[in-house]
């Protein structure tokens, strides 16, 4: 008597354990395309409100008017809305001021997206 050909294929616990593997493969997958396109976002509206910073210490230069003190006022670029704090103090020397500007998001509660620090001469040149 002959026996009965083996049957090639894979079982149901192969076929099981395979998509099991796949589908931990795809769920890590999809969380990094996630975490990748926050971080993009991110860095796309830090480098606007970098923008923002630097356009308002242009803003300061041309007015030649370095009066001390703080102040907080509105500095939207398109569809970011940001508030910008300005403070300009006496540095050490006393010839110069210190400009701290701090660049947030208006929408929300978090850290400032950028801060720019420099000296400027109280002189207008």
């Amino acid at each position: 008597m002959s026996r009965p050909a083996p049957q090639a294929g894979f079982t149901l616990i192969e076929v099981l354990v395979a998509l099991a593997i796949i589908a931990v493969a795809m769920s890590a997958a999809v969380r990094v395309a996630a975490v990748m396109t926050q971080s993009n976002g991110l860095l796309r509206d830090k480098s606007i409100a970098l923008l923002a910073a630097r356009s308002q210490l242009a803003q300061l230069h041309l007015e030649g008017r370095f009066t001390q003190g703080s102040k907080v006022f509105e500095c939207d670029q398109g569809r970011l809305l940001l508030r910008c704090e300005q403070t300009l103090r006496p540095a050490e020397n006393g010839r110069l001021l210190r400009v701290e500007l701090s660049v947030s998001d208006r929408s929300r509660e978090a850290p400032p997206l950028a801060r720019l620090e420099t000296l400027v001469s109280r002189e207008k040149p």
